[in-house]
Order: C-alpha cells, then structure tokens, then sequence
C-alpha cells in the first residue's frame, strides 16, 4: 500500500480499530505496553500512536505529544486522552518525516508499527533523529514467529493479509531495529516468539 492508502484505511477501520485487536491485547500486548511504558520519562513523543491505547501507561510526569497519519484515528486518540484528563499535544505527521528539530526528546514509543510502515528503517531513523543522545526508544512490536510452523503458516498469508490492513505481518522487528542502527538495550520475545519488547538507543 502507498502512504495514502494506508491512511484512507486507517481512516476508515479507526472506529473498529480497538475491537480488531482485541485478541493481541488478551494475549500480551497489553502486559507488555505496561512493562516498557513505565520506563518513559521526560519529553515522550509517541509515534504512530493510533487510537491512544499507550496512554493509559505513562508515567504521570511525562510530557507526552503524540503522532499519526490518521484523522481518524487521532480524533479517538483525543477522545482517550480526555478521558484520561490527560494534557498531551496530538499532531498529524507522518513517521518516516517526523517534522520536530533533533534531539527534541528524551523517550521515543511506538507501538505495532513497523509491519505498517512502508519503509521501517526510515521511521526509525527518524525516531532516532529526535531522541537525545542518551535518551530512550521504546517499541512494543509483533512479526514473525520463531516457532518453524507458525512462521511458515504467516509467511503463506502474508500477502493477502498486508492487503487488507497494510499490516506485514512476518516482518522482523529485532532485524529491523538493527539494521536502522539503533543500539539495543534489552529485547525479548513473548508468545511464540511473535511479540516483541525492545528497548534501544540512537
């Protein structure tokens, strides 16, 4: 999909975004989002935050502003921020052009993303970019099983699946983040091998 495909679809699935994942959330990414969002601190901007289901989990002294290519999706955003009575700044951009100065702040998140994205090395770039020197990339991420089977079974509905959603579903997250050449701190991999909590550095 173009970047303006993945927006229109985005645009047009936001409403029943949290219901389709609901299965992920049971299964893990729910645990995980908590786990890792506990250690952001500081000026967090959150990448591709979608309908806002990170928010929950900040920390209450971070200042958070939060991104997405979707209308859609950051109106829900807003709508889970307030609810939240939580004081953020919601802006649409996209990831692999993050439109904020280097080394802007201190935490990076993104969550579920880099199947999406069109080009994930560059997003991650771009959250380097923006990260101070010493400051923290937080991802919570699903890709391709470590289990033979499983993996294989993904790799088979690979295609059909990325176009429905856009979402590449036997994408490696871990390779990713290497290749972008982030440093990482601590990585792990949960549910056979398809859900990952990684910790990095520009």
């Amino acid at each position: 999909m173009t970047k303006g495909q993945i927006r229109q679809t985005y645009d047009r699935i936001a409403h029943w975004y949290d219901l389709m994942e609901a299965v992920p959330e049971f299964l893990g990414v729910r645990r995980l989002r908590y786990e890792i969002l506990q250690r952001a601190s500081g000026k967090v901007l959150d990448v591709a935050v979608g309908t806002g289901k990170n928010l929950r989990y900040y920390p209450g002294t971070c200042q958070i502003t939060a991104v997405d290519m979707s209308p859609a999706m950051l109106k829900i955003a807003r709508r889970r921020a307030d609810s939240l009575c939580l004081d953020i700044t919601l802006l649409m951009m996209d990831a692999e052009a993050i439109g904020f100065h280097d080394k802007s702040f201190d935490t990076v998140v993104s969550s579920l993303t880099l199947c999406t994205f069109p080009e994930p090395i560059a997003a991650l770039q771009e959250m380097a970019r923006v990260c101070r020197t010493n400051g923290s990339i937080l991802l919570v991420e699903h890709g391709r099983s470590d289990c033979k089977r499983l993996g294989r079974w993904q790799d088979r509905r690979a295609d059909r699946h990325a176009a429905k959603v856009g979402c590449h579903w036997n994408r490696e997250p871990f390779e990713i983040v290497l290749r972008a050449g982030l440093k990482v701190i601590d990585a792990r991999r949960t549910f056979f091998g398809i859900f990952h909590l990684i910790e990095a550095m520009p």
